[in-house]
């Protein structure tokens, strides 16, 4: 009998207590990031030593910095990026240009997790070149150096305005990586 009494009360609490919500953690989420079509042209650098087919998702901001003429940065606009190039003249420096351009690269270790490089050769338009893509949540997830050895230094760094993580910024990566590729295989020499 005292059973009786006591098993309507457990099943009203254990009803009740079975329509309550449970909160359950949602993972991490990114938003999703729209990668637009992409034509190539050549960019109009009047009265700079170089050319070279650029992406019509971005435009070039001209930046001479402390003396130093045809610095450039290539902004792309819908995806928040922006590649940093700078441009020197090689006037029997070339060594110290290469020095300063791997030292600039190899500030990067105690981040990157890997720095795969990969050689670049265009001896028809007498550019030869070095292409880096740093694996992990760095900086500058990619760096690239073109050169002719005697007279062009051409060097560009990408950067992401916004906190490196490689995951969620994987798309602009990859779609940015095509376009160092076409304006490493397109660059010439004026």
């Amino acid at each position: 009998m005292k059973y009786f009494k006591i098993l309507p009360v457990l099943l009203a609490i254990a009803l009740f207590s079975s329509c309550q919500r449970r909160v359950v953690p949602k993972p991490m989420g990114y938003f999703r990031i729209a990668i637009p079509d992409t034509a190539y042209a050549y960019a109009t650098l009047k009265g700079y030593p170089y050319t070279f087919r650029l992406s019509n998702n971005a435009y070039i901001d001209t930046r001479p910095q402390d003396g130093e003429q045809y610095w450039i940065d290539i902004q792309y606009p819908n995806l928040n990026a922006t590649i940093h190039c700078s441009y020197k003249p090689v006037q029997n420096n070339f060594r110290a240009l290469a020095h300063d351009a791997q030292e600039f690269l190899y500030k990067h270790t105690t981040v990157a997790s890997a720095i795969p490089m990969q050689e670049f050769a265009n001896p028809n338009n007498h550019v030869w070149g070095l292409f880096s893509r740093l694996q992990g949540n760095t900086a500058t997830p990619i760096q690239f150096v073109l050169t002719d050895s005697t007279k062009h230094f051409f060097r560009g760094s990408v950067y992401c305005n916004c906190i490196p993580n490689q995951d969620s910024l994987a798309p602009i990566h990859e779609y940015i990586q095509q376009d160092v590729r076409m304006i490493m295989e397109s660059m010439e020499w004026r």
